[in-house]
């Protein structure tokens, strides 16, 4: 009995489709420059703080330009989120404030669903962003805390209340 040994052929084709598949799908962000933070309904109101910097080129126009109540979603940050948030419950309401100190900075937040998307600049008469919303569903969120110009580096602190 004689063995024939499978010849594979790498041109073209196969690689081309594999390759093809690679790029189509869409890619989520699993780590965060800043890491993860979770909360529950009775959580600690110091774990919904944690800190950061911005400084990334990345235009948050690319991932939205508008988030679920038409608002424009501006400025720029690192494409990795800066910070993932796990909420265990639902949330009936909750606002999400940066300090920066009064910079101009910018949110851009995507829930669960990777389609519904909240985005924040200037609060009042402050810079500093925010976003003030209902029904946040229990589940992870990616957040990004931008600048209004690209390359800007600005330490902030990120406060997550529920109300």
């Amino acid at each position: 009995m004689k063995y024939c040994r499978p010849r594979l052929n790498f041109s073209g084709g196969w690689l081309l489709a594999i390759l093809a598949a690679i790029t189509a799908t869409p890619v989520i962000a699993e780590t965060a420059n800043f890491g993860t933070f979770t909360l529950s309904t009775n959580s600690d109101p110091a774990q919904g703080t944690v800190q950061g910097f911005t400084g990334g080129s990345y235009s948050l126009s690319a991932t939205s330009n508008r988030d679920r109540d038409q608002k424009a979603c501006i400025g720029f940050a690192d494409p990795n989120p800066d910070h993932i948030m796990v909420l265990e419950k639902d949330f009936p309401q909750m606002t999400i404030q940066v300090d920066s100190n009064g910079n101009d900075t910018t949110l851009l937040i995507q829930g669960p669903d990777q389609t519904t998307i909240r985005c924040g600049d200037d609060t009042g008469k402050n810079k500093d962003a925010s976003v003030s919303d209902r029904n946040w569903k229990s589940g992870t969120y990616r957040i990004w805390v931008g600048t209004f110009n690209p390359g800007v580096k600005r330490d902030y602190t990120l406060k997550v209340e529920q109300q």
